[in-house]
């Protein structure tokens, strides 16, 4: 089944750069672009498009599927790609807290000193 764009977890979205995003904002379509879940448990029509600012930009088309779909391959690339990311997605959490906290040691030791 293609991607569901009359969904209301779809959304399309058309950069400055000319680069399309179509997702789902459940990430429940793990082959998306190109198609959605054939029996996707949350897929709820979109009912109104009350006080939404449509473009006249007509985004480009959806690019041809490409044969990984279809063996599992490209899925597991993607599963690949989201390991690596959760496994040091800690390391940078603390790093940056790490950061933070250091900037504040400095703040307040240049609060003390200006006293």
């Amino acid at each position: 089944m293609s991607m569901r764009s009359e969904c209301k977890n779809f959304e399309s979205r058309t950069y400055a750069s000319g680069d399309t995003v179509r997702k789902c904002n459940l990430d429940l379509a793990p082959d998306a672009p190109w198609r959605c879940p054939e029996n996707c448990e949350k897929y709820e029509p979109r009912m109104a498009d009350v006080a939404w600012a449509h473009g006249s930009l007509v985004p480009p088309a959806t690019p041809v599927a490409p044969a990984s779909l279809d063996d599992g391959t490209a899925a597991a690339v993607l599963d690949e790609a989201e390991a690596i990311i959760n496994a040091v997605f800690g390391e940078v959490v603390a790093d940056m807290n790490d950061k933070r906290k250091n900037k504040k040691k400095l703040r307040d030791k240049k609060k003390k000193k200006d006293k």
